[in-house]
């Protein structure tokens, strides 16, 4: 199913998925980004693709973050996407994950255009199934960017849910995307949703293109490291049992 684009027609099945055996990713399903700090949202941590940050483990994708020099980065972590191996059009998209805890993580589900058809971030639109930031131990949030709509406009559109996190906690994050709404879910329970105005307008709805996932562990940044980033916990450790791709 890796490097196929589907579009919804009927009942929903499933199009793509990954359980995370072996002992390695995927690289037929996933890529390695390789970045250096401060290149997005002014997080901490250099992206790496080091066993270190990045393996399977009892049947879970573990991304670790760690407190060491990298370069001009004092922390090293992992980001796997799934762009041009796995790219969508709508569909109903979930994973179950177990986050970690600590002042200054900020790991991500979420989900970024394939082909930028209508420019750069935030024109093509961002879709973020799960934002978690380790100094709000308890909720989660899901959130939408696009031209009309962001973070830098102050204008970004979501919502929280409180949800009691541990390291014993695995949770089915997921996103139901329709031509006409986003649905967010944590463990079926819809907690915040955005619909199409109608207009046509790419500013306000740019999400009538594919997109592919990303899921990623940061450090610092805008908003993980608005308290700091507390040395003590490291490493840290997210753990993805699964994802799927229904359409």
């Amino acid at each position: 199913m890796a490097g196929l684009c589907f579009t919804a027609q009927g009942k929903d099945r499933l199009v793509w998925w990954d359980d995370f055996e072996g002992t390695e990713p995927d690289t037929t399903r996933w890529s390695y980004v390789i970045w250096p700090p401060y290149w997005s949202n002014r997080e901490l941590q250099s992206y790496t693709h080091s066993s270190e940050n990045v393996r399977i483990e009892n049947g879970c994708l573990v991304i670790t973050a760690r407190k060491e020099a990298d370069g001009e980065a004092a922390y090293t972590s992992g980001r796997l996407v799934t762009k041009s191996k796995g790219d969508w059009k709508y569909g109903k998209v979930e994973v179950r994950a177990k986050l970690p805890a600590g002042r200054g993580v900020w790991p991500a589900i979420w989900m970024l255009p394939t082909d930028n058809v209508y420019g750069g971030w935030p024109r093509s639109g961002e879709i973020d199934i799960m934002e978690f930031v380790g100094f709000e131990i308890d909720t989660v949030h899901a959130t939408i960017h696009t031209e009309a709509y962001n973070h830098k406009k102050k204008t970004d559109i979501g919502s929280p849910i409180k949800l009691p996190v541990s390291e014993d906690g695995f949770h089915v994050y997921g996103c139901v995307w329709t031509s006409e709404r986003l649905d967010f879910f944590v463990d079926g329970i819809l907690y915040h949703s955005f619909s199409n105005d109608g207009r046509g307008d790419y500013k306000t709805w740019p999400f009538d293109q594919r997109f592919h996932l990303v899921l990623n562990l940061a450090v610092g940044g805008s908003w993980g490291g608005m308290k700091g980033v507390d040395d003590k916990i490291f490493p840290q450790h997210f753990y993805i049992d699964w994802v799927r791709i229904y359409q």
